[in-house]
């Protein structure tokens, strides 16, 4: 017997077919789970009276309402204070009183004016009043992104939470449980270009790199930490396809991410 009769007869295997096949199933599994999550997105603006929440630093603007718990927004008192309001029920809104107008300050700053137009600010007991007619800076606050949540830092180092009371105030160094919030716009959202790469890779490097920092930065960083390293790398990283990978090592030997080692 012919020692080819041993050889299983099947398909001819085309190199570089199994490849294909698998970035096929990958992009396949990619798009459900993007449906899926924009799902999910859609059905949790429905249930807010379509205020859609905020998931970068750049959406926050105009008019928001800041949800402190699950449909339960910071709401305004004539007497400049700020309180916990009443839970609204699926598919309500802010009222008028919990709607703030966000106006951005800087890269990583806003500030926050209520519907007295007033700006809210950290006195010096800690807890937070609309009572300033101009912008310094205690009235400036940074919003902080961390694996999809979010938290807002006044500027005496502590972050946005409700007392036991009731009170908006701020006297924790640590975003826990009682500081996460969401903040809620009702803004038309900016349709994004359907492309395989994100938008922001495409245009400056120097920006991309930035607004990366923004995005995964820890709660319990101060200020924004870049790495002064040659952009040479991350031109050659865009070309090759691998910008995030790139930008993730360089954010790591930064120390600006939790999720770097």
């Amino acid at each position: 017997m012919s020692e080819y009769s041993f050889v299983k007869a099947g398909k001819l295997s085309i190199k570089g077919e199994k490849d294909k096949t698998k970035k096929h199933k990958k992009k396949r599994k990619r798009e459900t789970e993007k449906d899926s999550e924009d799902e999910r997105i859609q059905q949790d603006t429905t249930a807010h009276g379509d205020w859609w929440s905020v998931a970068e630093f750049d959406e926050i603007t105009g008019q928001i309402a800041i949800e402190i718990h699950p449909h339960t927004y910071v709401t305004a008192m004539d007497n400049g204070l700020f309180t916990s309001g009443t839970p609204h029920n699926d598919g309500e809104g802010p009222n008028p009183e919990e709607e703030l107008t966000a106006v951005r300050l800087s890269e990583t700053k806003i500030a926050l004016k209520s519907g007295y137009n007033k700006y809210l600010a950290v006195e010096k007991n800690d807890v937070v009043a609309g009572r300033s007619d101009a912008i310094g800076p205690r009235e400036m606050w940074e919003p902080i992104f961390e694996n999809g949540k979010l938290a807002l830092l006044a500027h005496n180092g502590c972050f946005l939470s409700c007392s036991e009371e009731g009170d908006m105030v701020a006297t924790s160094k640590a975003a826990g449980e009682n500081e996460i919030l969401k903040i809620r716009t009702n803004a038309s959202k900016a349709k994004k270009k359907k492309d395989d790469e994100a938008e922001m890779d495409k245009g400056n490097l120097n920006i991309a790199e930035i607004n990366y920092v923004k995005k995964f930065q820890s709660f319990q960083d101060r200020r924004l930490r870049v790495s002064e390293k040659d952009k040479t790398e991350l031109k050659q990283a865009r070309e090759g396809g691998s910008l995030h990978e790139t930008l993730l090592d360089r954010r790591s030997k930064m120390k600006a991410d939790r999720y770097c080692k």
